[in-house]
């Protein structure tokens, strides 16, 4: 997986720590998105390495998984999504796919937080399931994201805003 992530950086050309000024990262929106799944990527990894020794903290860290993968998407089609949409009309067929991915993924999201709501033995083989199907979607869409989207994405320069308000979340410093 590391392996991974450094070879999205430099497909990309991103930097491994943005910068931190208010103009830089929003200058880097794309970048950014890219740090941002590469921390959902191996929050997921962790997160399926986890149900091979079950914690009590296993529960928690699955539903903040969930809550933050929902906030980004969330985030995009509201943020990122409709500013691309009108500033690169010759994406909004990549963007409703991104969006299609976005519901599917929410739909997985429903199901572990059911899966994890009450208080009886953590039905682990139906929750692993869930999570590799998840692995195996988010990847794709990812990788399609960031091929489509990088490039338009740090062309947003100057805006008003956040990167955070444009795409739910920021990556977590290392």
């Amino acid at each position: 997986m590391a392996a991974e992530g450094m070879e999205a950086r430099e497909q990309h050309g991103t930097q491994v720590h943005p910068t931190s000024s208010p103009a830089d990262r929003l200058a880097a929106v794309g970048n950014q998105m890219i740090e941002i799944h590469l921390w959902l990527r191996a929050e997921l990894a962790r997160l399926r390495a986890d149900l091979d020794a079950p914690s009590r903290d296993l529960r928690a860290h699955c539903l903040s998984f969930c809550a933050a993968l929902g906030r980004h998407h969330t985030g995009e089609d509201a943020g990122a999504f409709r500013i691309l949409a009108d500033e690169v009309p010759e994406l909004r067929p990549v963007l409703a796919n991104l969006i299609v991915d976005h519901e599917v993924v929410a739909g997985i999201l429903t199901r572990v937080e059911e899966l994890l709501g009450d208080d009886r033995p953590l039905p682990t083989a139906q929750v692993r399931a869930e999570l590799d199907g998840l692995a195996a979607l988010l990847e794709s869409h990812f990788r399609y994201e960031e091929k489509r989207l990088v490039s338009a994405l740090n062309a947003l320069a100057g805006r008003p805003g956040t990167a955070e308000q444009l795409l739910g979340l920021t990556a977590p410093a290392d």
